[in-house]
């Protein structure tokens, strides 16, 4: 499919603009931090990092990670302090430009002591610690000025990444495009699933949770999965991204939660009239103001060492920043401007034991955005659609371009967490998310009412064929056994009321060329029975037909038209394989290194993948990446997982580099061990941090 990982879930660190120059930074400390802390590294090659403090966890967990991808983590942090054209030349200096124009070191400058516990402070300050003593002693693998990381390096990362989920730079970039209009375009549904049963929906009693976020399968937002154990209570298991230092989503003995992308309207763009004798003043309430006004420069790598050093200018206004445009001048606003407390709350989740203590920090509403789905050992379930959602004044198109010369528009506040959507326990002992209409998370009675949120809200109403089956699966059977949740999990087929099945309709009601290939394709695609097993031969067509129809709305770009599709898809697989029926598995592949595997699944499935052309197939690059189920009963709490290729991300010397790969292509989970002896009964080596 076109418009590949760059743009799917996160985003790369590559936007659309300019540059900025870095915060100081000192030479290289070389004292040697002590810390006690182990590595358990188990046979699938996963880090269960066991220290005496949740501070010596995160310092093994940054060594740990940086041993299987310190290239992602180094560059991931670059990108975040805004040097990352220093390192990548043009194609990173958007990203410098970005982090300038939203003022990312000042705020964590500003706020880091003020806003972040001791102990979260602690912990990002020996994360920090533990990349600073692998980079000494990997030097090779170093870039030469980088050193030391910090802990506000870290939690830049969060502020620099969070934002790029509800694509703010995708508002920038149009709007420096002089399409002020594109801001109204069809907001982005980037794919995730998460599931929950309650004991009364299981058929042995017990409480499940499926964890399935959909990223791209390499580079700063794919999944690492790591387990951590401190004696001070933190026992968590899940995924991270690099340079996290906590668990992202996964599971303790006690609760669980999965995340998937929401889109509340949470950015807000401002057309500011400015003075035609003075263009750095804008009118306020009747006054003109001064916009903040300053410059920036950054070195951007040419060649070996040369570099060039670009200005930029960066203003303000009382909105926020402001971009000088050909259509005008605009101020862009964007929900938690300002916070640092990310890593915060996801700390305080991580340490929760109960459904209080987890609501409690969820309270503390750092995060912008995300659906959560929750599970516990007392058969609790929750679904919140969790953000910061502005509480703007109504009679205003608060999806387009707002007046910026009244206060009127200018807001400050957010929806209380507690008033935001959610449903607990309810009568059906089911909850999903699938990217998808909130008032519809579970089946029978107990959603929220849509009709007390206001359309201001931009909360989204429709449903992905990802949450039209989850309903059609876990919402039918009221007794699910174990095998049953994973099978739904992994399910492999569009539902009759997607869109995809109404395209196809579409497709076979024109009027096509009367063409050989043309005339196999569409006697194919009217036999399809909309699944995407390996074996389908339908799907094929079907897929190269659509699929880049389903990731263009995903990402909420102009999507292609159906009939073009088609028929382009029916020459290609004409010209590369000279028929139309060919075996999805044979052109839906996972390719990793010299592993070569079929694959089932689709966009916008459950089990979702994503694949871009080459050679005639689709080569995966994101969906499914990181898969996670966990269920709660007598005994406790046990779970499995699987990730796309293994621990060892970035280094193809590794036993780790890709075996997971078959478990994944045939939709099979491994166990994850939680508890130390069972660890050594599968152990494949222990070791401290900088003694190897």
């Amino acid at each position: 499919m076109p418009r590949a990982a760059a743009r799917f879930g996160l985003v790369s660190f590559v936007l659309a603009v300019g540059c900025t120059a870095p915060p100081p930074h000192a030479g290289r400390d070389r004292a040697e931090p002590e810390r006690s802390v182990r590595i358990l590294r188990d046979s699938w090659g996963v880090p269960h990092v066991f220290g005496e403090t949740d501070a010596d966890v995160a310092f093994g967990l940054a060594w740990a990670h940086a041993e299987d991808d310190f290239a992602t983590i180094q560059t991931s942090l670059l990108a975040a302090r805004g040097v990352l054209a220093r390192r990548v030349g043009r194609r990173g200096a958007a990203n410098d430009y970005l982090v300038a124009l939203l003022r990312v070191h000042e705020t964590v400058a500003e706020r880091y002591a003020l806003d972040l516990s001791p102990a979260t402070r602690a912990l990002v300050e020996a994360y920090a610690e533990g990349l600073n003593l692998y980079a000494r002693h990997h030097p090779e693998e170093t870039a030469s000025d980088v050193l030391p990381f910090t802990g506000q390096d870290v939690v830049a990362g969060f502020v620099h990444k969070i934002p790029l989920f509800f694509r703010l730079d995708r508002v920038l970039r149009e709007l420096l495009d002089g399409r002020p209009e594109a801001v109204r375009a069809a907001v982005p549904t980037d794919g995730s699933n998460a599931f929950a049963v309650a004991p009364s929906r299981s058929a042995d009693g017990r409480t499940r949770l499926a964890v399935n976020s959909h990223q791209p399968w390499d580079g700063p937002v794919a999944w690492y999965e790591a387990h951590l154990h401190s004696e001070q209570g933190w026992d968590m298991v899940g995924s991270t991204f690099p340079g996290a230092p906590v668990i992202l989503h996964g599971h303790n003995r006690h609760l669980g939660w999965a995340s998937t992308v929401n889109r509340p309207d949470l950015v807000d763009v401002y057309r500011l009239e400015t003075d035609p004798e003075h263009p750095d003043r804008y009118r306020f309430d009747g006054a003109w103001r001064e916009l903040e006004r300053r410059h920036v420069g950054i070195g951007v790598k040419l060649l070996g060492p040369l570099r060039w050093t670009v200005s930029r200018e960066l203003l303000a206004s009382v909105h926020g920043p402001v971009l000088r445009t050909p259509t005008g001048t605009y101020a862009v606003r964007h929900a938690g401007a300002g916070d640092v407390r990310h890593v915060e709350q996801w700390y305080r989740l991580n340490k929760a034991r109960s459904l209080d203590e987890w609501r409690d920090a969820m309270r503390l509403a750092a995060m912008p955005m995300f659906n959560f789905v929750y599970a516990d050992e007392r058969g609790n379930i929750l679904y919140v659609y969790n953000g910061l959602i502005p509480r703007r004044a109504e009679g205003y198109d608060w999806r387009g371009v707002v007046p910026g010369d009244t206060s009127e528009t200018l807001w400050t506040g957010y929806w209380e967490w507690d008033r935001l959507p959610q449903v607990s326990n309810p009568p059906s002992g089911f909850l999903q998310n699938c990217n998808s209409d909130p008032f519809r998370s579970t089946v029978g009675a107990g959603n929220p009412r849509p009709e007390a949120y206001p359309e201001s809200l931009g909360i989204e109403r429709h449903m992905t064929n990802r949450a039209l089956r989850a309903h059609e699966l876990f919402g039918a059977d009221t007794s699910i056994t174990r095998e049953e949740f994973l099978a739904y999990k992994y399910d492999l087929a569009y539902s009759p009321r997607s869109r995809v099945a109404g395209w196809v309709r579409e497709i076979l009601a024109a009027e096509l060329p009367d063409e050989p290939a043309v005339r196999q394709a569409r006697a194919v695609l009217r036999d399809w029975d909309l699944r995407t097993d390996p074996g389908n031969r339908g799907a094929a067509i079907a897929v190269g037909s659509l699929g880049p129809r389903v990731l263009a709305e995903a990402l909420g770009e102009e999507p292609p038209d159906l009939r073009d599709s088609f028929i382009a898809e029916a020459r290609r697989l004409t010209r590369a394989w000279g028929r139309i029926d060919v075996p999805w598995g044979q052109v839906n592949r996972l390719v990793r290194g010299e592993l070569d595997l079929a694959l089932g699944g689709g966009p916008d499935v459950l089990h979702a993948v994503y694949g871009r052309p080459e050679r005639g197939r689709l080569v995966g690059w994101a969906g499914d990446s990181y898969v996670l189920v966990a269920e709660w009963g007598p005994e406790g709490v046990r779970s499995w997982s699987v990730h796309v290729y293994g621990s060892a991300t970035s280094r193809p010397d590794s036993p780790h580099h890709a075996d997971q790969a078959p478990l994944f292509a045939a939709r099979q989970l491994k166990p994850v061990w939680l508890d130390e002896a069972e660890i050594r009964l599968h152990l494949e080596r222990e070791y401290r941090p900088g003694t190897e």
